[in-house]
């Protein structure tokens, strides 16, 4: 499996974020095909070491490393990197990896 895992730094304005990242972004990025689980933090995350934990961590889950790169490749999957910039104005740090349980 492969995940693609969104780290959205903390926003100017939090409730102008959700808004925006819940009614848009989010049905958007569900479109996104081969997409198989889409899962995000529930209330804040606490930072256990480190700066300032993320306002908000979303985690994208493909069956392999192939099917993640043709979604984001497809109309649907660009559309969604592309709206990122509509809404996360502070960045975001954009990672993606194969996963295994150990």
């Amino acid at each position: 499996m492969t995940r693609i895992l969104v780290l959205y730094n903390q926003p100017s304005d939090p409730a102008a974020f959700d808004r925006y990242y819940f009614a848009t972004h989010v049905p958007l990025a569900k479109t996104i095909p081969g997409l198989r689980a889409y899962t995000v933090n529930s209330g804040s995350p606490v930072a256990m070491a480190g700066n300032q934990p993320p306002y908000l961590i979303a985690e994208l889950d493909f069956d392999s490393m192939a099917d993640m790169q043709s979604a984001m490749a497809s109309p649907e999957g660009q559309a969604t990197a592309a709206d990122v910039a509509n809404f996360a104005h502070t960045g975001a740090t954009i990672l993606a990896f194969d996963i295994r349980t150990v």
